[in-house]
């Protein structure tokens, strides 16, 4: 297994390169090492499996620390988002409680930064007053632990436990990981100071994509929705269970700048006809006038993007909206949001064996060639991207680019049983949040799946959330 040095304090890097110059195979093997394991994966490549997952998290975490300085990492950027160095020392406080403690029975290292470092006993914009490890303490603390799940990992069988089959446990820490790496990234972009981070785009557009229909019609009839199979698939994915959707149509592409443009200039933000009730009243307290870090200056839209200016891309699909937004566009356009059930269904199912995928694709892990996601870019991809990751219904863009919102309240699933914790899913059940699926480009694939659930209230913004729109058909379309 790998061993993590406990670090000094870095010199700032400046900006910070989040993609590499890696090659087509390896990026395929990561892509299969980092989705979650297959079910019969021997253990031996388990680990193998296992400890690469972990060690692209903790290597993501740092890049995403190291490239800017101490006052940076303690300062609070925006009060809906904790301090970068709360979300550093916090992914080793739950690793520490998971794995040295829950699944190794070893005594706690550091009992103190349990209560310190408990997202349910503080909210975010009270963290910054807290006694929090400083930068270089929060880095030693981590590596320490990290060091001891090295050695965990090498002994302990990954059978036998509920927490440790197929390594169930150290599975949720990675993915536990990598979504707050999402979350500092969602920092990144609300902070102030110069650029420090740095990617490549993501390539133009196929020459197809120019040529695709607007819309697919998904034909009505049951499929097999969540998992009850998946290794690491969180609780609120499980269990497995046939819906019966009706016959919709649905975007053949997430919701573009340049459409969602229209709906500005259309005065959208003005008309209290396509907001539901709620969504006007934020919308006036909030007063919004278009999604989040966009702004117009000489006659042309702009955006702030990881500290940069640059003119809006039209064919990116709108990121930055909330769930009041993206139902004000869809009713504005004559159409409505898909149910959680319509968006698996055109992401999942394939008639022609009547069985659900792991992905749109099939059931491999997401190479470069099937999805933009784990930072490759800093932005999301021209609609119509990614061809060969659409799916049997020739939907594109179903997994990364960007979160994508649907109708349904998150709930859970018919047999839905907490575990290995209330806290992960069934405390968040309810009206008050909206479930977003897909994942984005900045997701990695290890929390990506065909069946992974997100949610939040349908006020966010910061996150990296857009849409895709559907609608029932006519008489004559069925």
């Amino acid at each position: 297994m790998p061993n993590e040095p406990v670090p000094t304090h870095p010199e700032p890097l400046g900006r910070c390169s989040l993609a590499g110059t890696v090659s087509e195979e390896a990026l395929s093997e990561e892509a299969f090492l980092f989705a979650g394991p297959p079910a019969d994966l021997p253990e031996e490549r388990l680990r193998e499996h296992i400890a690469a997952a972990l060690q692209a998290a903790r290597d993501r975490s740092l890049a995403l620390t190291d490239c800017v300085d101490d006052h940076d990492l303690v300062a609070q950027h925006s009060r809906l988002m904790s301090p970068l160095v709360w979300d550093l020392a916090h992914v080793g406080n739950q690793e520490e409680l998971w794995l040295l403690r829950a699944v190794g029975g070893q005594e706690p290292m550091r009992p103190e930064l349990d209560e310190l470092y408990d997202a349910f006993q503080h909210p975010r914009a009270e963290r910054p007053r807290l006694p929090l490890l400083g930068p270089a303490e929060a880095r030693r603390y981590i590596a320490a632990v990290r060091g001891r799940v090295w050695d965990l990992l090498e002994r302990v069988p990954l059978r036998g436990r509920r927490l440790l089959e197929a390594g169930f446990a150290f599975g949720m820490i990675a993915q536990h990981e990598q979504q707050h790496d999402e979350t500092m990234l969602a920092t990144h972009q609300l902070r102030r100071g110069a650029p420090v981070l740095d990617a490549p785009a993501p390539p133009p557009a196929p020459p197809d994509a120019a040529r695709l229909p607007a819309e697919v019609l998904i034909p009505a009839g049951p499929f097999t929705m969540g998992t009850s199979a998946e290794p690491w698939a969180l609780d609120n994915e499980r269990p497995a269970h046939q819906v019966h959707v009706p016959a919709f149509w649905i975007d053949t592409t997430p919701v573009t700048n340049a459409a969602y443009q229209a709906f500005i200039e259309a005065g959208g933000y003005r008309d209290e006809r396509w907001w539901s009730p709620e969504g006007w009243a934020y919308r006036c307290a909030a007063r919004l006038s278009a999604p989040l870090f966009w702004f117009r200056e000489g006659g042309q839209w702009l955006r702030r993007r990881f500290g940069r200016v640059e003119p809006v891309p039209p064919e990116e699909p709108v990121q930055h909206v909330c769930w009041y937004e993206a139902d004000a566009y869809a009713r504005w356009a004559g159409r409505r949001l898909p149910t959680e059930a319509e968006w698996e269904k055109a992401c999942r199912h394939d008639p022609a064996t009547g069985r659900s995928r792991r992905f749109p694709w099939g059931d491999d892990g997401p190479g470069p060639r099937h999805a933009n996601l784990g930072q490759r870019h800093l932005q999301p991809a021209p609609a119509g991207s990614y061809p060969d990751g659409a799916s049997p219904y020739g939907v594109r863009q179903l997994i990364g680019d960007v979160w994508e919102w649907t109708a349904s309240d998150f709930t859970g699933y018919p047999g839905f049983h907490a575990w290995p914790y209330r806290e992960y899913s069934e405390v968040f059940f309810g009206p008050a949040y909206k479930v977003l699926r897909g994942g984005s480009w900045a997701v990695h694939p290890v929390a990506c799946r065909g069946t992974f659930r997100n949610w939040d209230y349908p006020i966010r913004r910061q996150i990296f959330a857009g849409f895709r729109t559907a609608r029932d058909p006519r008489p004559d379309e069925e």
